[in-house]
């Protein structure tokens, strides 16, 4: 009997990463007709009725171009890199509150931030490992980049887990069946969104993939397959901050369809930021992590821990 259960999870688990991928497909050909109308042009039109199979087509031109490796790369390195990259990004949703559970346990938070911190070390590999000075300059600029807010993320995560104290996201909907979080601490939730954009390394906090100065960042040696697999990784992220976001401050109610239009309006969030805000200077992004959302993030843990407090005397 356990066997068969075990069976039947991991083949959610494939159906539920077939469905990822898919959503990452749609999204870039949403991502692509939004900016198209932000900059008054059509966006892709031609491939399929209004464009709807050009991501297919972009998959299949990536998946089936010549793989170049450069000479002097390290290249059992150089080649996994995306690989565990992606790998790292889709094994992230198997936290996700399913009722065929999944890896959500007790403690899914935890091993979300323990989780999304190992994608650090494919970036900072996969910039090395290409032996470019503009790879390796784009891998370093995004390891301090996350790293930063990554402290920021935990912090703000830290509030509202004093709210529910629980590590399991299946409590923060049940917590949020009145009233949504994002009522009661608006400005957590739109540092959450800020600090999910530069986690993501998007507009306007794209240093790694600085196109203007470093011609493409970390993946500026990767072609073909490998660069379709980081390109895969970063929007599967964005899809996952996005649910995450919908569970935390948004109701997130699994069972209900708006659960996902939420999540589909998080997402297009990332979208119309990338086609409205120019490029952060560098030192203006580590003063915003730092400066800004260290001190207000801490400041607000110390007052949901004082209201939990405070409650535990009246009870008592």
């Amino acid at each position: 009997m356990i066997l068969k259960d075990v069976f039947l999870v991991f083949i959610s688990m494939i159906i539920l990463v077939i469905c990822v991928l898919i959503g990452v497909a749609f999204l870039t050909l949403l991502e692509r007709k939004v900016l198209g109308y932000i900059q008054v042009r059509k966006g892709p039109n031609k491939v399929g009725f209004l464009g709807i199979l050009q991501p297919f087509s972009d998959a299949l031109k990536l998946f089936t171009k010549e793989q170049t490796f450069p000479y002097m790369s390290n290249f059992n390195i150089y080649y996994f890199s995306p690989v565990v990259n992606l790998f790292i990004s889709l094994f992230l949703w198997m936290v996700m509150p399913f009722v065929s559970v999944y890896l959500n346990f007790n403690l899914s938070l935890l091993f979300f931030l323990s989780v999304s911190s190992l994608s650090v070390y494919t970036i900072m590999l996969a910039g090395w490992s290409s032996n470019s000075s503009y790879s390796l300059l784009g891998s370093l600029r995004s390891i301090a980049q996350t790293v930063s807010y990554e402290v920021s993320l935990a912090l703000i995560l830290m509030s509202f887990i004093f709210l529910v104290l629980s590590l399991d996201l299946f409590d923060f909907m049940g917590f949020q069946t009145y009233v949504w979080f994002v009522f009661l601490a608006f400005p957590l939730c739109v540092m959450w969104l800020v600090s999910g954009l530069a986690e993501t390394n998007r507009t306007p906090f794209d240093f790694a993939e600085g196109e203007s100065e470093l011609v493409s960042g970390f993946n500026v040696e990767y072609s073909s397959g490998t660069f379709a697999m980081i390109f895969l990784a970063e929007y599967a992220s964005i899809l996952f901050m996005s649910m995450v976001s919908v569970v935390l401050f948004l109701g997130g109610d699994i069972n209900s369809f708006f659960f996902y239009v939420k999540v589909v309006g998080i997402s297009f969030f990332w979208i119309w930021v990338r086609g409205t805000l120019p490029r952060f200077r560098y030192d203006k992004l580590m003063y915003l992590a730092w400066k800004s959302f260290l001190p207000c993030s801490l400041n607000y843990l110390m007052l949901f821990f004082c209201f939990k407090m405070l409650i535990f005397v009246i009870l008592l």
